[in-house]
């Protein structure tokens, strides 16, 4: 055989092997087509394409971004999110613990170890957080992670804790939920889902252990993530933290469907549009107080002296505020940290 029509046939076979190839890739990143059906939505029926990038709802790998469509978003398109919480992004709140507030500023709020204060408080959601610390000798005040919330809407009350974990081991589920005062069981396993009877709370694991979203439809969507205090962070920070406890605890992050204008709490008065945040730029690690206004006797009771949780008089959401969270804008030159504003 010719030299020529060797070459003319192996050119041939790495086409067919190309278009072949080219054909599996297309199978792979053909995107899905995904529907709004929240009719309290701007985009309620409405059908949007996901990108490339995220070709699908539920990807396999849980590290993975998916698809998502915010159906109260004026666009109506489909977007990369990720599932766990971004703590960089608004409504998170993470570390010790490091807020970040509806105005895009960082802050942080203490608290006290073995307390309870509200972190949103309207007039049809109340959200409370665990705080769990310690106080090394010669400090002052507790170093504080939240470890449990609880939420509260309409007659409902449910919650999210992390259990204490002496070693932390990836491989053990330290999550823990209650729904109207009885222990729910959430099954192990990567988009677990429990629903409530009347369809009024979703649970769904993020990943098959340690990291779920908790969504209670036309309110809140939360991100919620166990992590323990690394050791990276023991030193840095000199916690002190004892051999026998890790100190398990969660990084949340909050997506507001609907707020009132009067909405309290350490990080739903920063959501207000009247709001000043006392944290000036430039500041590093501002501190921003309310012990006394936001502390409440337990994790499911809206008594602060600042809550304003009422369900009972069915307030009407017409002058309600669409809040939207995603990362901040930080391409300005201005970094998220140090209490400094990023433009959202």
């Amino acid at each position: 055989m010719k030299l020529s029509s060797i070459l003319t046939i192996a050119i041939v076979l790495l086409v067919w092997a190309s278009l072949g190839e080219a054909k599996t890739q297309a199978k792979k990143v053909n995107p899905q087509t995904i529907t709004c059906y929240n009719r309290g939505g701007k985009c309620f029926l409405k059908k949007a394409k996901c990108p490339i990038e995220c070709p699908t709802v539920k990807p396999k790998d849980p590290n993975a971004k998916g698809c998502f469509l915010d159906c109260y978003s004026p666009k109506c398109e489909a977007v990369c999110r990720n599932r766990k919480p971004n703590c960089n992004g608004l409504g998170a709140a993470c570390y010790d613990p490091r807020f970040i507030g509806g105005d895009g500023i960082v802050f942080y709020f203490h608290g006290k170890s073995n307390e309870h204060f509200s972190l949103i408080s309207d007039a049809n959601l109340q959200i409370n957080a665990r705080f769990i610390g310690l106080r090394p000798p010669g400090r002052t005040r507790d170093y504080t992670w939240i470890q449990a919330l609880g939420l509260m809407f309409g007659s409902h009350k449910f919650s999210l804790e992390s259990t204490k974990a002496e070693k932390w081991d990836n491989e053990i589920d330290h999550l823990q939920f209650s729904y109207n005062g009885e222990a729910l069981i959430v099954p192990q396993g990567l988009y677990s889902t429990w629903t409530s009877p009347n369809n009024d709370l979703i649970v769904e694991r993020a990943s098959s252990k340690n990291s779920v979203t908790v969504t209670v439809p036309e309110l809140v969507e939360i991100k919620a993530t166990v992590v323990p205090v690394s050791e990276q962070e023991n030193i840095i920070h000199n916690y002190q933290i004892p051999s026998n406890d890790s100190f398990a605890h969660l990084e949340v992050q909050f997506r507001f469907i609907s707020l009132s204008p009067d909405v309290e709490g350490v990080l739903g008065r920063t959501y207000r549009p009247d709001f000043k945040n006392p944290a000036k730029p430039g500041v590093a690690m501002a501190v921003i107080g309310g012990d006394d206004k936001y502390k409440t006797s337990s994790l499911l009771s809206a008594d602060c002296n600042y809550c304003v949780f009422s369900p009972e008089k069915n307030v009407a959401r017409e002058g309600s505020m669409a809040l939207e969270y995603g990362t901040l804008d930080c391409t300005r030159g201005i970094g998220v940290g140090n209490g400094i504003v990023c433009r959202k």
